[in-house]
């Protein structure tokens, strides 16, 4: 049997068919928990974020509008959940504003590895610049899809970008030192 389309296994999740939609969501689970990853880690928080973003689009089925891909609104949702999270982190943690985190003199001394430095560094991007760096380097979107599925600017994409990758490229010429 072909592959249905995702507008037939919209209507048809319209209409009450769950097989339609969980088909949608076999379709999208791996880009969606990708992006959720990138940009939370690989934490429980991220999981029910990732589970949340179906739980929102099966929600507004009868909102979508079919403007944008299947794909590119289910990661607007997944962006926006992560940003929400990444949001309630910090009002959960701000009492520890003072102390530092991550990485001290003594774990950088003993040369962590450099994918676990990266992902640090990468973690503590501000979540506007991680959400850009997130699509466009570690999911490989271009930078037309970025825009749309952010809801912003192309030239705003392309400076938080280059102020992602500079961000990190300081921090880790840092710890490589």
């Amino acid at each position: 049997m072909a592959q249905q389309s995702d507008d037939l296994l919209i209507e048809q999740s319209r209409g009450g068919d769950l097989a339609a939609f969980k088909r949608l969501v076999q379709r999208y689970e791996g880009k969606v928990a990708g992006v959720v990853r990138s940009m939370l880690g690989a934490t429980p928080e991220a999981e029910d974020v990732g589970q949340e973003v179906f739980i929102r689009f099966y929600e507004s089925l009868d909102k979508f509008r079919g403007e944008s891909a299947v794909g590119t609104y289910l990661i607007r949702i997944a962006i926006n959940l992560s940003l929400n999270e990444i949001k309630r982190r910090k009002r959960r943690f701000s009492f520890f504003a003072g102390e530092e985190e991550g990485f001290n003199k003594g774990e950088t001394d003993n040369r962590k590895d450099m994918s676990e430095m990266i992902a640090y560094e990468f973690d503590r991007l501000d979540p506007d610049f991680r959400a850009v760096a997130t699509l466009r380097l570690v999911e490989g979107y271009s930078t037309e899809e970025t825009a749309t599925m952010l809801a912003i600017p192309l030239g705003t994409v392309l400076s938080r970008l280059a102020r992602a990758q500079k961000k990190l490229r300081i921090a880790l010429e840092k710890h490589l030192k």
